[in-house]
């Protein structure tokens, strides 16, 4: 028996898959796969491969991970330096101030990717928006506070704040997802869901609306209507990656990402579900329980009797290990002021070095010497400089 064959049977009797499951996902019959584990079939290099990857997508420890990727809460107050000192505990003091805010709030403070709006009236209220950056730099200061998510939502619930927007990732690792076959599903009434649109795009193409101005996300699948209080969306995060950042898509970690995107009351009712039941896999799969289930067509049969789709089986539950909630602290960087300064900017200082060098002048070091920074921009130093204890409260 080559090495090939016993770390492939290794692995699948460490997952706890039999051959009878993992041949049907194969799409071979068992007694072919029991003949390549027994060395008496030897399968071409492509369809090892391929087999590699679909038993990989029943690894309980690496095929999903959970994760918050956009929290928007308003708290009924007008104090909002409280709110920043008591709910998210932080010190105010190394926060950027402006006297202004969008959607018609009169102030805010930053520190990176963390939004605070607050506003005089009441029924405004203030206004906390984290989006996927500001999740991930919100979770380096929960975890240097000793604090959770649930604590998080505990303490915000506790002054009767009212969320307005929450989204939930799935990141798929290992490709247990397709979601080109999930439009195509979608396409042949292979789904049954409480959703009554559906809208898919392709690789590269533009997508406008609201949020959704990107280009490059991958095949992209939306699933529900876009206004209202909940949707989802799918789409192939390694070739957004590839287009973002350059990362060839077979290196990039993450192969597709499942979005629940829950508004107002829903967001509200999922909130409180998770703070009761503590378990955030349970919440988040009971709401995509009821609302869609992708199936197999079977003409011999009623719609309604068409079994689950194996991959879609998996990936609600089914031969997996139990999800929990990941975090991804980090903390915010300049990288996206750097890279617009290398775009934008770059290029006039090296033209003003070119101008010096012609002209044996030192315009460069004397504009630079002779500029003034903005409070803004001088909190922003600050910011940078700043220990993450310095910026926490306990």
């Amino acid at each position: 028996m080559n090495a090939w064959v016993q770390e492939f049977r290794k692995k699948r009797l460490d997952y706890g898959i039999s051959q009878s499951k993992l041949s049907v996902a194969l799409g071979i019959s068992r007694q072919y796969l029991n003949q390549i584990e027994g060395g008496k079939a030897v399968p071409p290099d492509d369809t090892k491969k391929v087999m590699e990857e679909i038993l990989e997508r029943f690894n309980p420890e690496a095929s999903l991970t959970l994760l918050f990727d956009y929290v928007k809460v308003r708290f009924p107050t007008t104090e909002v330096e409280w709110i920043i000192k008591e709910i998210l505990k932080l010190n105010i003091d190394f926060m950027v101030h402006e006297d202004h805010a969008p959607n018609n709030y009169q102030e805010s403070y930053v520190i990176g990717n963390i939004f605070i709006m607050a506003s005089d009236d009441v029924e405004k209220g203030v206004l906390l928006e984290l989006k996927g950056k500001g999740c991930r730099q919100y979770e380096s200061f929960l975890e240097a506070q000793g604090r959770s998510w649930f604590d998080f939502f505990q303490a915000c619930m506790s002054v009767k704040a009212v969320m307005k927007r929450l989204d939930l990732a799935i990141n798929d690792m290992t490709g247990i997802l397709s979601v080109p076959e999930l439009t195509r599903k979608c396409q042949d009434r292979e789904c049954i869901t409480r959703f009554r649109t559906f809208k898919s795009y392709r690789s590269g193409e533009l997508i406008r609306n609201r949020e959704e101005d990107r280009l490059g996300m991958g095949n992209t699948l939306y699933i529900g209507s876009l206004k209202s209080d909940v949707y989802i969306c799918l789409y192939e995060k390694d070739y957004e990656q590839y287009i973002k950042f350059g990362i060839p898509v077979d290196e990039t970690p993450i192969k597709n990402r499942f979005e629940l995107r829950l508004k107002d009351d829903r967001a509200q009712h999922t909130v409180e579900d998770l703070l009761y039941r503590y378990d955030l896999e349970t919440t988040v799969f009971s709401i995509i329980n009821y609302y869609i289930r992708f199936i197999d067509r079977d003409d011999t049969k009623r719609r309604a009797d068409w079994k689950t789709n194996i991959r879609w089986a998996c990936f609600i539950g089914e031969n997996r290990g139990k999800l929990k909630l990941t975090t991804a602290p980090e903390p915010y960087t300049l990288d996206r002021t750097m890279n617009w300064i290398a775009r934008q900017v770059a290029p006039t200082l090296k033209m003003v070095l070119g101008l010096d060098a012609i002209r044996e002048t030192d315009l460069l070091n004397e504009m630079v010497e002779h500029a003034e920074l903005t409070k803004k921009q001088k909190k922003i130093l600050e910011q940078e400089k700043a220990s993450i204890e310095e910026v926490i409260l306990m």
